[in-house]
């Protein structure tokens, strides 16, 4: 993708996380296609979110701009525009580090300066995606199935992603020999460097089919609304994020699809304030209860309990509840709940009250 990802957004290259979590979800919405929207540039939107959300990829992307994909795949150099230190170079092309590629430090040279061993395919993974979820506080505690409909791509049903017609063989792409990549020079002279990169024929499968699929015109994927089901656990954080495996875009030609990410949000609660894995709750209680003491329900998540308020009690003291909070998310038990006690003052008082209670403070002093 050569567009500028930071115009996607409609951000500046200064934009903080902040910045870009909110330009994406203003324009997510605006362009996803269950609200009408372009598809599109709804995968434009994700596309870049992706890249600018990830600290790592956005470095890598701000150093090499264009050839950002290509450098993220493994491609080499188009040159030492840039190259400050070898380690930092290695380290944005995901070389001489034994990361699950068995890239080793003689790729290095083999694809700066031409040439790469036989055969060797870099491996295929479709996009992610992110989400955002808003839940209720009962469902945070309870634990909730949740599903989200998602224009995305998908596996072609008819080729099983091969991308080729069903009973058509595959044979050797004549553009890259079968090895899955090309060498691509650049500049000229003394001066020219060699850059190895996914053959664009083949998506680095290194075979063409004979006749490609009717559906999915040979890319092994096609667009399509899916349904997702997932289960956000009991005693969740607001704010944090579930990851689903395989859930994201479908990769071209077989290959491993993009992981799905749900971020979770809570809903305000008008009842009660989270504090970790602790609820607050603020009990109104009048002049008279507070003086003589007395067994008022309270509202819990788990529902309605009574309370005992004890004589004298003063505004501000706090009751805590054991086990009446939140889940804990990674392991057996409950927060607690605070009722924190708030004494109402009658603001209008009749001529009787008025006499009682003139009667009850010459008794107490």
């Amino acid at each position: 993708m050569s567009e500028d990802y930071y115009k996607i957004l409609g951000i500046s290259k200064n934009a903080s996380p902040d910045e870009i979590k909110r330009a994406y979800r203003r324009l997510a919405q605006q362009f996803h296609p269950d609200k009408g929207g372009d598809p599109e540039k709804f995968k434009e939107v994700n596309e870049a979110y992706q890249v600018l959300s990830d600290p790592q990829k956005r470095a890598q992307y701000d150093q090499f701009g264009s050839t950002f994909e290509q450098a993220q795949a493994g491609g080499a150099a188009r040159g030492f525009e840039g190259f400050r230190d070898f380690s930092s170079f290695a380290e944005a092309f995901n070389f001489g580090q034994n990361n699950g590629n068995n890239f080793g430090f003689e790729d290095i040279f083999e694809s700066i300066f031409g040439g790469g061993r036989q055969g060797r395919q870099r491996s295929r993974r479709g996009a992610d995606i992110s989400v955002d979820a808003e839940i209720s506080l009962e469902e945070a505690y309870r634990g909730v199935e949740k599903e989200i409909k998602l224009y995305k791509g998908v596996v072609c049903p008819k080729c099983s992603g091969s991308g080729a017609e069903p009973g058509a063989k595959l044979k050797e792409c004549p553009t890259c020999k079968g090895r899955g990549q090309v060498e691509q020079r650049t500049g000229g002279g003394f001066f020219t460097f060699s850059q190895v990169i996914t053959c664009r024929a083949c998506g680095g499968l290194g075979k063409k089919p004979e006749k490609a699929c009717a559906q999915c015109g040979g890319d092994g994927r096609i667009k399509k609304e899916s349904v997702i089901k997932f289960k956000i656990p009991a005693g969740i954080q607001n704010g944090q994020t579930i990851s689903l495996v395989g859930q994201g875009e479908a990769a071209t030609h077989g290959g491993q699809s993009g992981d799905l990410y749900v971020t979770v949000y809570i809903r305000p609660d008008p009842r009660f304030r989270r504090e970790g894995d602790d609820l607050i709750y603020e009990l109104p209680v009048s002049f008279s209860q507070a003086a003589l003491g007395e067994k008022i329900e309270v509202p819990t998540l788990s529902g309605w309990i009574k309370l005992k308020i004890p004589e004298g009690v003063e505004s501000g003291t706090v009751i805590r509840l054991e086990d009446k909070g939140m889940p804990y998310l990674q392991r057996r038990g409950f927060g607690d709940m605070m009722v924190k006690v708030k004494i109402k003052t009658p603001k209008h008082l009749s001529r009787k009250a008025k006499e009682l209670l003139e009667e009850l403070k010459r008794e107490i002093e």
